[in-house]
């Protein structure tokens, strides 16, 4: 069980750090460097001071939104806790509630590391929700590939999620415009920020059923804990 820790200080100019890379791979002069930190110190400070509007994140959900039971689940692509629940409970739960439209399941990503954020982006790159739960399938059953790959060189992170939003039929151009898009970054990591706190997670996974919040549990008092608020 992952626990949340503030990650504003982490992810902050993340799409810096890429536009950064894309432009020192020729190498540069003393003073392109220097422009280049300088630009970036700017954009972090003004991420930093600015309140962000979360209103325009899209929410991620599958199955039955006038369902009278909804279902969110709070997961870090990085964390291994929920890679195991997306392998196995998440399945059942998908083919028992969401598939046949008793629940509506919600997405919610945390952000412990910038690789989760990376990871978010390319998952949002795709648009429709189908895609997007597509994508996340995929970078959970990798999660141990493309989150370790280089042994942790983040260079070689991203090149392993560029992989993944290219398998899942995202054009080059459409990769490096989502994870070089600085201010829906920001606004990913401020939306995290604000239901993180509404709803108290403290860990991944995390469950809000029916309102109340849950640590991860056992497939069996998940499904109790629907059924109950379902009244069945």
């Amino acid at each position: 069980m992952n626990r949340i820790i503030p990650v504003l200080a982490v992810v902050i100019g993340v799409a810096g750090y890429f536009w950064y890379a894309s432009t020192t791979g020729g190498g540069q002069t003393p003073q392109q460097q220097a422009q280049a930190e300088r630009l970036l110190g700017a954009a972090n400070a003004q991420s930093a001071d600015a309140e962000i509007d979360t209103s325009g994140v899209v929410e991620m959900q599958l199955g039955n939104p006038d369902a009278p039971v909804t279902v969110i689940e709070y997961a870090s692509y990085t964390c291994p806790h929920c890679a195991t629940f997306h392998s196995g409970n998440y399945k059942q739960l998908k083919a028992d509630y969401i598939d046949t439209g008793k629940i509506n399941f919600i997405y919610r990503e945390v952000y412990f590391d910038r690789f989760g954020l990376w990871a978010s982006a390319i998952a949002r790159c795709a648009g429709t929700p189908e895609a997007f739960f597509g994508i996340t399938d995929m970078l959970y059953a990798s999660q141990s590939e493309w989150a370790r790959a280089g042994g942790g060189d983040p260079a070689a992170i991203a090149d392993e999620l560029r992989k993944i939003g290219r398998l899942a039929g995202l054009s080059g151009d459409a990769i490096e415009s989502c994870l070089t898009d600085a201010e829906a970054l920001r606004t990913l990591v401020a939306w995290y920020q604000e239901n993180a706190a509404e709803d108290g997670i403290q860990s991944t996974p995390s469950f809000v059923i029916d309102g109340r919040t849950y640590n991860n549990m056992a497939y069996p008092e998940m499904v109790r804990l629907i059924d109950e608020a379902a009244g069945s």
